[in-house]
């Protein structure tokens, strides 16, 4: 297919792709699944990633290792419908690309999908990069620097969407559609910046779709279609009547 008519998928991740929050399951790997209230109480509103540094610091003090933390991981739930839909995305890669973009971190994702066996059916993931240091903690750094007063410190997906989008116009990919996917308040800057002939799908009864709604009722200049879901199966729906010609 040619590259211009491809579309691009892009989903956050927690309560989107997987039915969960990632950040907040690996407290389970903990022996008694519970992190003191003093380092419960040290979040800051918009400092998610810098708090998830501590508590990942905090699992490495309790001697949790890294096969403990990733055996935990890799046991969260998909949302009903998605490992079918990013199974279909990976046997489509001719006419679809995927992206994405999350608060929660490089590791935890490539896990996830990784286990599943999905890892082959997303072309990027923006997300807070990661790594394990020599003491085999965890360590978890900001995705980027930005100047949105409207998203946390570490990451405005609408920022790191945009600066994956020039970079493949430069490489000469021009998508023809996006289906924006996701179910969090940060998830509507993003929303923001979709075209016209786009489609941003909000997960019904989360966040986002109220957002979205006021927006309209508002008669804001959202220019993107939106089109509540609430399994992937819904998703996968939206998709294959985008897609030229028509797939089976």
């Amino acid at each position: 297919m040619d590259e211009a008519m491809k579309t691009l998928m892009v989903f956050d991740f927690d309560h989107t792709v997987v039915d969960d929050n990632s950040d907040t399951w690996v407290i389970r790997c903990l022996p008694d699944r519970t992190l003191p209230n003093a380092l419960k109480d040290s979040y800051q509103k918009g400092q998610w990633t810098d708090y998830m540094g501590r508590v990942m610091a905090y699992i490495g003090d309790q001697a949790v290792s890294p096969d403990g933390i990733r055996v935990v991981m890799e046991t969260i739930p998909f949302t009903q419908g998605m490992a079918d839909l990013l199974t279909f995305i990976s046997a489509h890669k001719s006419a679809v690309d995927c992206v994405v973009i999350s608060d929660s971190n490089a590791v935890f994702i490539d896990w996830i999908l990784g286990a599943a066996g999905l890892r082959s059916a997303v072309d990027r993931v923006l997300t807070n990069p990661a790594r394990f240091d020599d003491r085999g903690y965890l360590t978890v750094r900001r995705h980027h620097a930005h100047d949105c007063a409207r998203c946390p410190v570490n990451l405005c997906k609408r920022a790191a969407l945009q600066a994956y989008l020039t970079e493949c116009e430069e490489g000469g990919v021009d998508y023809h559609r996006m289906i924006y996917v996701g179910d969090g308040g940060n998830d509507l800057c993003p929303s923001s910046c979709l075209r016209g002939g786009d489609v941003v799908m909000p997960r019904r009864g989360f966040t986002l779709e109220g957002l979205l709604s006021k927006l309209q009722s508002r008669g804001s200049a959202l220019k993107a279609r939106v089109v509540p879901w609430t399994s992937g199966t819904e998703v996968l729906d939206e998709l294959r009547s985008h897609m030229l010609p028509a797939t089976p």
